[in-house]
This record gives C-alpha cells, sequence and structure tokens, in this order.
C-alpha cells in the first residue's frame, strides 16, 4: 500500500517497477523493458496467452502499443493500472493487473473490450 510521508505520496517499490517498464514500453526502449520482466513471465489477455518473457517483449517489439495511465494501485506483490492503449491508431481502454517478485514482473492480466480491433 502508499503511504504519505513529507507531503508527498510514495510509491511501492512494485509499482515503481511497473510504471518503470511502461515507460521502458512507451519509449520502444525493449532492452530496459526486458529487464523488468522475470525469465518464466505469463502473459494473460483476451486476445492470448504468452508464456516467457522473450516471447512477449517480442511481441511488444512488434505491436508497438502506447500506454497513457490514467491510474495506478498497488497492493504487496500486486499493481493494477488503468490505462488507455494505443493499438494501431484504436484507443482502448484497459485494466492490467501486475504481479511483482523479486523486483521483476511474474506476470501480467489484461481485461479489455476487443471489438475496436475485431471489426465487431
Amino acid at each position: 500500500m502508499e503511504a504519505v510521508k513529507s507531503g508527498k505520496l510514495k510509491v511501492s517499490q512494485e509499482k515503481e517497477v511497473v510504471l518503470d517498464f511502461l515507460d521502458a514500453l512507451n519509449g520502444e526502449d525493449f532492452k530496459t523493458a526486458r529487464h523488468y520482466l522475470s525469465d518464466d513471465m505469463i502473459f494473460d489477455g483476451v486476445l492470448g496467452h504468452r508464456e516467457g518473457a522473450d516471447i512477449y517483449i517480442e511481441d511488444m517489439r512488434k505491436m508497438r502499443f502506447k500506454y497513457k495511465i490514467l491510474k495506478a494501485f498497488s497492493d504487496g506483490d500486486d499493481v493494477c493500472v488503468l490505462y488507455d492503449i494505443d493499438m494501431s491508431g484504436e484507443t482502448i481502454y484497459t485494466a492490467g493487473w501486475y504481479k511483482v517478485r523479486d523486483n521483476k514482473i511474474k506476470s501480467l492480466r489484461v481485461v479489455f473490450d476487443p471489438r475496436p480491433i475485431v471489426g465487431q
């Protein structure tokens, strides 16, 4: 959980890992982004499942999404981020649930309405 100290918001270490990871993706710095992922990281999303950080990063290289963070919450190892993601010109409101262990993202689960990008 976050705490207030000296009038400034203290960011949890887990939340900082996730926000730094997203910043690296936004900057297309995939080497830095990969640094924040556990080798055996698991991704579960509306349109697919990936196992392994290298596979996930390769997908991110191809898609080059841009993340506009609206809100981020942390509770222990769990970090939830609400964001608008630019997916090939479509802005998709998304929720991401990150599990962070040992300063690495162990898993990511995302939920969004896929209709704008699948043509329904």
